[in-house]
């Protein structure tokens, strides 16, 4: 007897559970689309290089063209539709629209889902290749533009829309952090936005 080449699995999506049949071969980002009807997750290349489906699995960001649906099960999957708070944006999603973070909008959803965790990831003290102390012991730095391109550098934006999106991550980024007095450049710009 041939082993079987589908499964119901149970899917953890926006604090929501979801039971369906998938074939083994079907990626997370299929499944998000065609079957669950959650359309805000692009699909851009289907190779893991644009960026534009990309979601946050256990608040980690990941490409869901390049995940099986039937290796998510288990996880909690927050999509595009996920991040706001009932009718409140998501601070990611505010800024991006107070400062213009996309022309056509397509790759707008996996940009905000990389941001939330390109800010999360530096507030935990990860480093990146811009990083300059990457000493564990070292104060976390704010972010700065070329830290945040680095770190956005997954998410392909068509449009070229590079510099407001630069803005906006680092006005949320500016906003997630405690008061600390000095960073900025006193006319409400942060030091990212600053130097863009």
């Amino acid at each position: 007897m041939a082993p079987s080449t589908s499964s119901a699995i149970t899917l953890n999506i926006n604090g929501e559970k979801h039971t369906l049949p998938v074939d083994h071969r079907t990626t997370l980002l299929d499944a998000l689309r065609e079957r669950l009807d959650l359309t805000g997750t692009k699909k851009g290349c289907d190779q893991g290089q644009c960026g534009a489906c990309t979601v946050l699995i256990d608040g980690r960001r990941a490409v869901s063209c390049l995940q099986l649906a039937v290796a998510a099960e288990g996880r909690v999957i927050t999509t595009i539709e996920g991040v706001a708070e009932g009718e409140d944006l998501h601070p990611v999603q505010q800024a991006f629209l107070d400062l213009d973070g996309y022309q056509c909008g397509y790759c707008t959803p996996g940009q905000i889902c990389s941001a939330i965790a390109v800010i999360e990831e530096h507030a935990a003290g990860w480093p990146s290749a811009a990083t300059q102390d990457v000493r564990p012991e070292a104060e976390v730095q704010p972010l700065t533009a070329e830290e945040i391109r680095e770190r956005m550098s997954g998410n392909l934006c068509r449009c070229g829309a590079y510099v407001s999106i630069v803005e906006a991550v680092a006005r949320a980024a500016e906003a997630a952090q405690p008061p600390s007095g000095g960073s900025g450049d006193g006319n409400g710009a942060t030091e990212a936005e600053a130097a863009v």
